[in-house]
């Protein structure tokens, strides 16, 4: 099942096709070898502290989570070749450079996985998780 990564503050959706990569193998690959990231994408690393553009041929906005999905950093437009950390966070967010501006993201925000049916607006409480934990439960939980 697909999931959509949403904001609980603004209750909109940051990214409609999220990808985790939560094994050592999928996390070093990242984005590696990509020519962009759609504007609707997201990756998700966890665990993660850090995220480096080494390689990389587009610019990434970037948002590090902790285990409850809250934004700890919040860094935009993250060009090539450069690297950005967060020591307390659990997981990191990529999205398309510049997506953020759209979004309405802030420190302090709870992003949470929420399955995409017919409906853009989840209950965090009943149908989601935080970014955190793995998709594979978030497609797993029965909606109220």
């Amino acid at each position: 099942m697909a999931v959509a990564l949403m904001n609980e503050r603004t209750g909109v959706a940051v990214a409609d096709a999220v990808e985790l990569a939560d094994t050592r193998a999928s996390r070093r690959r990242g984005l590696l070898g990509r020519d962009c990231l759609e504007p609707s994408a997201a990756l998700i690393l966890a665990p993660c502290v850090a995220v480096h553009t080494a390689f990389m041929r587009f610019a990434i906005d970037v948002v590090f989570v902790d285990r409850d999905g809250r934004a700890l950093k919040i860094v935009s437009e993250l060009a090539p070749w450069r690297i950005a950390w967060s020591p307390l966070a659990h997981a990191v967010v990529e999205l398309a450079g510049g997506r953020l501006r759209s979004r309405e993201v802030a420190v302090g925000d709870r992003l949470y996985l929420a399955p995409l049916s017919g409906s853009s607006t989840a209950s965090p409480s009943t149908s989601s998780i935080g970014v955190a934990e793995s998709m594979r439960t978030a497609s797993a939980k029965p909606t109220s």
